[in-house]
């Protein structure tokens, strides 16, 4: 179920504690046989049309979406259980001269899409919001970003943020991008006809990162849409249900990672860097901490901007120069480093 969110992104935000019981994680939901599943191929002409038109930059659109899902319920501090929503900022290009502000409500780029899908999910104890200039720049470079608030992680949640609700958090993700696939085939909706329904990425930073690698490579979450994953500053679900496995025919691999981050330990996404199979790609962000490197810190986010934005370009688009242009953006003296095993 789709229902628009009113007010501003802020009070969209503030407002997401509407939404699976926290502790004991909700069976995965396996995707419809409706849904187009991992489609490796693309007929050449449409591969050069995209690859032409993700030059942009464009110009950026935003909407908050609020995803229903009544099939999972969470336990809301005063409120008793609820089902599990998600209120979803969406990003995507829309017409008109490129700038740093979003356009609310504006419509897509029918021109040049349909685009590929990001999925994001943000850490503890903050929201979508923290990232936006990460998430505008991924849009801006030809993607649809959906970013949804999870439901008890996030800065606003009721009583506080609970990271006991992280092990459901992966079923949100697989939620998310079932839910804005629908929207893409349903005539009525503002990104109708807008997305790529088989070039699907998933990405989070931190709670979100390790999110995003369950989806796309536990065996207990996993979703075989998913054809790219972008983790920062991630690590493995926790959790006895946790089976995280890489398969040769898995998606590929971006990892990124402070060196001097103390909150995820650089050693948490090395062992799950040397566990994946090729493609795979590892940023190190030399000397830079936990969370400002996709945020606000300069020149690191700029690199991580430049660095991802290849690699999807590389995954979802079928760029031929992404491994190259990846190259270039990430080593950088004293500032990053990157390990390319394409």
């Amino acid at each position: 179920m789709i229902r628009r969110a009113g007010g501003l992104i802020a009070c969209a935000l503030a407002a997401a504690g509407c939404a699976s019981a926290a502790g004991a994680p909700s069976a995965p939901r396996t995707p419809s046989a409706r849904t187009p599943g991992v489609h490796r191929g693309r007929p050449a002409a449409v591969r050069a049309r995209r690859t032409t038109a993700a030059g942009g930059p464009y110009a950026v659109g935003e909407r908050v979406i609020t995803f229903v899902d009544h099939d999972r319920t969470v336990r809301i501090p005063g409120h008793g259980l609820r089902p599990r929503t998600l209120a979803t900022v969406v990003r995507y290009p829309t017409t008109g001269p490129a700038s740093h502000v979003d356009v609310r409500d504006a419509p897509p780029d029918r021109t040049a899409g349909p685009f590929p899908l990001v999925v994001f999910g943000h850490g503890f104890a903050v929201t979508p919001g923290t990232y936006a200039a990460l998430l505008r720049a991924w849009a801006a470079a030809g993607f649809v970003v959906a970013a949804p608030v999870f439901p008890l992680e996030n800065a606003n949640a009721p009583g506080g943020p609970d990271e006991s609700d992280l092990v459901n958090q992966p079923a949100d993700m697989t939620f998310v991008i079932t839910q804005m696939l629908a929207a893409d085939t349903n005539p009525r909706a503002l990104l109708a006809g807008t997305i790529a329904p088989r070039e699907v990425a998933v990405s989070g930073q931190s709670d979100g990162g390790e999110t995003a690698l369950a989806v796309a490579y536990d065996g207990f979450y996993l979703d075989p849409r998913i054809r790219a994953a972008v983790i920062l500053s991630g690590a493995r679900i926790p959790g006895p249900l946790s089976q995280l496995t890489f398969s040769v025919t898995g998606p590929p691999l971006l990892a990124t990672q402070g060196t001097a981050d103390t909150v995820n330990l650089p050693r948490n996404t090395y062992r799950f860097f040397a566990a994946a199979h090729r493609p795979k790609y590892l940023l190190r962000l030399l000397g830079a901490p936990h969370l400002p490197p996709y945020t606000t810190e300069e020149p690191q986010l700029g690199i991580v901007e430049r660095v991802s934005i290849a690699f999807l370009d590389r995954y979802l688009k079928g760029a031929a120069d992404g491994t190259a242009q990846m190259r270039s953006a990430g080593d950088q003296a004293g500032l990053a480093a990157l390990t390319a095993l394409p």
